[in-house]
């Protein structure tokens, strides 16, 4: 083989100077089986004699033989370390020229070629974007497209591949190729040739790679892409293949338009039937679909108008096929079932409904599954559910007397941050406006004691804020001078001034309602606490600055007064200069603040 592959490359370098085509034939056939039999050893030999510098010469004067050199390349380029050469040699131009062939074979072999340089070369795609090629390809598709014929099929598998290779995990080249239009392009492909196997899986890949991308969004929802998909879907039976959909089904459901053209072009019917087939399976393909498929179903009840088109008014069939996944002993599926109540709960109808038709207690008994080494992201779900379902006030009382509370409360003791997250969020919206509950909560000093614990919880912000809001709240909803007396002995209060002082407008009000209240029910107790944690010097501070809400300065004022009856805040109050403060607020623009400045002014100039 070496003496006939020498013989051949020196026949080839001496093309130039004119020798027969059939005699460049054989040369190119011999090349052709030497890289068949040992493609890298031949590319090195080929590489070491110059060979690749001749064939622009052979590419750019069409022939018979055009087709076999164009193959050579595309063989060649098969090796990384022949990409860069060949790009060098400049064989890239006049193998972009040839893509406006009219020959098939010629086609093929060039987009071959052209696909095989960019694989993993940011050189080879470069050079394929300095010469028009990707948009070159793109107009061929375009053209071939409505072709069904199985050459032409080959061939445009050939080219979307070749796309794929030039613009594979590459974000600019990618938007590049959504502004040319690929998108409507190759959706219509998908619907035109759904019998072409090869075609289609290239098609999907090419969507997995695009719909990463959010600037394709937009183009993805102006095609029938969804329709397509759901019927490509309904037509596979192979594993491999549904998974190739939904890796392009996930990244798509994540746009609000389509997540509705999915719905409505019957994909959560595909889903229900992934679950109904693998749930009793074993396999581990089957699980992971089952996973696959119940995320996806959530995912597209994050859309306010699909979640609303599911929920038909609680009396949806998917709706009650999702709620019979609560309590299946899978946990994948009570995840997807808890996660699926926590979405359709987003607005109050659907949240009193579903209170009304018993779906607190399936929660329950969920989270009751669990208490005990259970799964942390189904706790963590359900308590989701639980929280969305207590914002409307009329679901309070019906969940605090279904014992909601008492189940939240057994998972104190969890370490997971999320979870505690989540528990904290539940119990602060179960008393809003609750007045007994807060009460019986907030005198529970074991409850108030891990608040306390987690108000410290500076790794965890999320916890921290919760923790800081729930204890103001069970003290604002109660107005109970036993609450008061359970969170100043259990270390509360400076958290409560550190609230104060809160980069979040809400969180600050919270901490100065819930400190006036502590003040007016329990001052002697809470003085020691108040005078530590430097309140009258923060409440200073917040009526000096100008970026202080009205409110802010309003409820810091009403504070003012109630710790007058305070010896030791009264003579701090005194240092600081307050009635020269609250005297430049009489003139605020906010007619509550400078009211409420002239009557703590009034006050403060009787005790001075």
């Amino acid at each position: 083989m070496a003496d006939n592959l020498s013989e051949a490359l020196k026949t080839l370098k001496l093309s130039s100077a004119g020798c027969s085509t059939d005699a460049l034939e054989g040369c190119l056939d011999c090349l052709l089986k030497a890289l068949a039999d040992n493609n890298v050893e031949a590319s090195e030999k080929m590489q070491e004699v110059g060979v690749l510098l001749q064939l622009p010469a052979l590419l750019s004067s069409p022939s018979a033989c055009t087709p076999k050199v164009a193959n050579i390349i595309a063989e060649v380029a098969k090796n990384e370390f022949m990409r860069g050469v060949c790009v060098e040699a400049g064989l890239i131009p006049p193998l972009v020229q040839l893509l406006s062939s009219k020959e098939q074979e010629v086609l093929l072999q060039t987009g071959r070629a052209l696909g095989n340089i960019c694989y993993d070369s940011q050189e080879g795609r470069s050079a394929v974007e300095s010469a028009g090629g990707a948009q070159a390809a793109y107009e061929l598709i375009q053209s071939l497209a409505p072709r069904t014929d199985p050459p032409t099929g080959k061939l445009l598998t050939v080219l979307c591949g070749m796309l794929m290779n030039y613009s594979n995990d590459n974000d600019s080249l990618q938007a590049q190729l959504i502004t040319m239009g690929v998108i409507p392009t190759l959706v219509k492909l998908l619907g035109l040739h759904a019998d072409n196997t090869p075609l289609t899986e290239m098609c999907l890949i090419a969507f997995g790679n695009l719909a990463e991308l959010e600037s394709s969004k937009e183009q993805f929802a102006s095609t029938n892409i969804a329709q397509e998909l759901v019927q490509l879907f309904r037509k596979q039976v192979e594993h491999d293949k549904k998974e190739m959909i939904f890796e392009v089904l996930a990244p798509l459901a994540e746009n609000d338009v389509i997540k509705l053209q999915l719905v409505e072009a019957g994909l959560v019917e595909c889903l229900l039937d992934v679950v109904s087939h693998t749930l009793a399976s074993e396999r581990e393909e089957d699980t992971a679909q089952l996973k696959t498929a119940s995320d996806l179903m959530v995912l597209l009840l994050l859309g306010d108008e699909s979640m609303q088109k599911l929920f038909e008014g609680g009396k949806g069939s998917v709706f009650q096929r999702v709620l019979s996944w609560v309590p299946s002993d899978n946990h994948q599926l009570q995840l997807a079932g808890a996660l699926a109540i926590a979405n359709f709960a987003r607005n109050d109808g659907n949240c009193i409904h579903m209170v009304e038709t018993g779906i607190v207690q399936k929660l329950l008994e969920l989270l009751e599954r669990h208490v005990e080494e259970g799964n942390v992201t189904v706790q963590h779900a359900a308590l989701s559910a639980l929280r969305n379902l207590a914002i409307p006030v009329v679901n309070k009382s019906k969940m605090l007397a279904a014992g909601v509370a008492e189940v939240v409360l057994k998972f104190l003791q969890s370490e997971m941050p999320p979870v505690q997250f989540k528990l904290l969020g539940t119990l602060r919206m179960l008393i809003d406006t609750q007045a007994d509950a807060a009460d019986q909560l907030g005198s529970n000093s074991k409850l108030v004691e891990r608040l306390v614990e987690w108000c410290e919880a500076k790794d965890h912000a999320g916890v921290m804020g919760e923790s800081n809001r729930l204890l103001s709240a069970l003290i604002r909803h109660s107005k109970s001078k036993d609450v008061v007396r359970t969170v100043i002995q259990g270390s509360g209060v400076k958290h409560l001034v550190t609230m104060a002082t809160s980069e979040h407008m809400i969180m600050q009000n919270e901490a100065l309602v819930a400190l006036g209240i502590i003040a007016a029910l329990d001052l002697a107790l809470a003085e020691k606490d108040f005078v530590g944690a430097n309140l009258v010097q923060i409440l200073h501070k917040l009526l000096t600055d100008e970026r202080s809400a009205p409110e802010i300065k309003y409820n810091s004022m009403i504070l003012i007064c109630s710790l007058m009856g305070s010896e030791p805040l009264h003579k701090e109050v005194q240092t600081l200069a307050f009635i020269d403060v609250v005297s430049k607020l009489r003139s605020h623009e906010n007619k509550t603040v400078s009211h409420q400045a002239s009557l703590t002014e009034q006050r403060l100039t009787a005790q001075s």
